[in-house]
């Protein structure tokens, strides 16, 4: 956690967001003008490997960017090259957090330490709540090859939901809405938009997760709620933000800042993740591979599953 960030937890807990304080009950009640969320900070996509020598792209959980409080992680696969991310991720161990799988073109596989099986193809997501313990396996399985497009998103869980029994939301490509919002064509997967709500639900920290898809000269502009932590990953193309219009370029991350409002625009054409959820404001501990845990807890994880211990 940067000075910064922890200067900013020992403030005044309604002071953290701007424009989020509520009312006191001799305060009239006056509809807030729009602030619009600005870029305040970018970073490039970090070239990585991990699970059995996956090519990965960190967008999130790297030295420049290690979380941003609930999230921290995400990573994206994007290759037509089988050597590149056919070794998968075998099993391994997760515990006290929520890992999101989506999936945008081929498929993945997974098994795990209470009995689901299944298969995660394009389009769909998988909100698995990790919560006291599970070990599993997330394999590409593709035809003939081809391209494997798919991110991995980590979401913290609070301290007091980090030993509940694990649980998977399995969503397919047909429940997770298309909009056209404003000049936009958004995939909702999580969250609230224009009157709509994506499929993921009883997630504690509120979650916005959408794939928003702009044609050149194409704009969106909708409240987001200001005590949520929000950042964007540019997939393709370029697209501005806020008041100042700064320019998120392919591969880059943007941080946004406070505000009550989301305003986004692409001169040429730009697609998008964008992402908010409510800061837990917790100590976040170090991770080990594929898990935020100590290796002690690791091992012990492993321990656990192989002695049976380890259960839903």
């Amino acid at each position: 956690m940067s000075p910064t960030r922890r200067a900013l937890l020992k403030a005044a807990p309604a002071l953290i967001f701007a424009g989020c304080t509520p009312p006191s009950i001799t305060t009239p009640v006056v509809k807030k003008s729009a602030k619009l969320r600005e870029v305040t900070a970018m970073h490039p996509f970090q070239p990585s490997r991990d699970g059995a020598g996956v090519t990965i792209r960190r967008a999130l959980g790297h030295r420049g960017l290690p979380d941003l409080d609930p999230f921290l992680l995400l990573d994206e696969i994007r290759s037509d090259r089988p050597d590149e991310y056919q070794a998968g991720f075998p099993e391994h161990p997760h515990r006290g957090f929520e890992t999101v799988s989506y999936v945008l073109a081929g498929a993945f596989e997974h098994r795990d330490s209470v009995g689901n099986h299944g298969r995660i193809g394009a389009g769909a997501t998988q909100w698995m709540t990790a919560g006291r313990g599970i070990v599993h396996e997330e394999m590409p399985r593709q035809q003939d090859g081809g391209k494997l497009w798919a991110f991995q998103l980590w979401v913290n869980l609070p301290a007091a939901e980090k030993m509940t029994k694990p649980r998977y939301q399995e969503l397919g490509p047909e429940t997770i809405p298309m909009l056209t919002v404003d000049d936009a064509q958004v995939r909702l997967v999580a969250g609230e938009l224009a009157g709509q709500r994506g499929p993921v639900d009883g997630v504690t920290v509120r979650p916005l997760l959408m794939d928003v898809t702009l044609e050149p000269g194409a704009g969106l502009r909708q409240p987001i709620a200001c005590d949520l932590a929000a950042f964007a990953y540019v997939l393709e193309g370029a697209a501005r933000f806020g008041g100042e219009g700064r320019e998120l370029l392919k591969g880059q991350v943007g941080v946004l800042g406070q505000g009550n409002t989301l305003a986004l625009s692409s001169d040429a054409g730009a697609r998008l993740l964008l992402l908010a959820g409510r800061p837990l404001r917790e100590p976040v501990a170090r991770r080990g591979p594929f898990v935020m845990n100590t290796e002690d807890e690791l091992r012990q994880a492993f321990a656990d599953y192989r002695s049976g211990r380890l259960i839903g």
